[in-house]
């Protein structure tokens, strides 16, 4: 059975940067089965934020793996994630890892994917999961239409996005930058 979930998005507007997921995880179609998971986190040190979309499983490997590859690279969110994609994409185990990273530090926001793509937003908006394309429909218009920070548009836009995506709900985890 399918085990579909999450919700991710990053926000930057100014010197600030917000990352946000929902709680749910939902098997199949039709069964919620917790409400309450967090799918965000910092890492080295709280320098670098981080979001999976997909199974839980393959992203705390994935995490580990770039945590790896951030001291490898003394930090450095491009390098590392470079690094990450191409090794994701040409290892024969880490290719059948079904999960999305989205990671940002003061200076990028990216999304590493299993098929070596690595991408950055035009706008200061980046979404993952199964509410994806809601959430950053929702922070782009935010983003553009009001004078509200990263962490109240991340936030609202989750909201909203919980109100069209049912595998996404308002049980909201955020970490920023300081």
């Amino acid at each position: 059975m399918n085990i579909r979930s999450t919700t991710i998005i990053a926000v930057r507007r100014f010197d600030q940067v917000a990352l946000a997921g929902d709680g749910q995880v939902t098997l199949g179609e039709k069964t919620i089965v917790k409400h309450g998971a967090t799918k965000v986190r910092t890492l080295s040190d709280g320098k670098i934020l981080a979001g999976f979309a997909g199974s839980a499983a393959d992203a705390i490997t994935l995490f580990e793996m770039f945590e790896r590859k951030l001291k490898d690279h003394s930090n450095q969110l491009v390098r590392a994630a470079v690094e990450m994609g191409q090794e994701w994409r040409s290892d024969r185990y880490l290719r059948k890892l079904e999960a999305l990273l989205l990671v940002a530090d003061r200076q990028n926001t990216l999304v590493i994917s299993g098929s070596g793509d690595i991408i950055e937003p035009d706008d200061g908006v980046l979404a993952i999961g199964s509410g994806g394309p809601y959430a950053m429909a929702a922070g782009l218009a935010l983003l553009k239409h009001s004078d509200l920070s990263a962490r109240d548009i991340a936030l609202e836009a989750l909201r909203i996005t919980s109100d069209i995506c049912v595998f996404t709900n308002d049980r909201i985890s955020i970490v920023e930058l300081p």
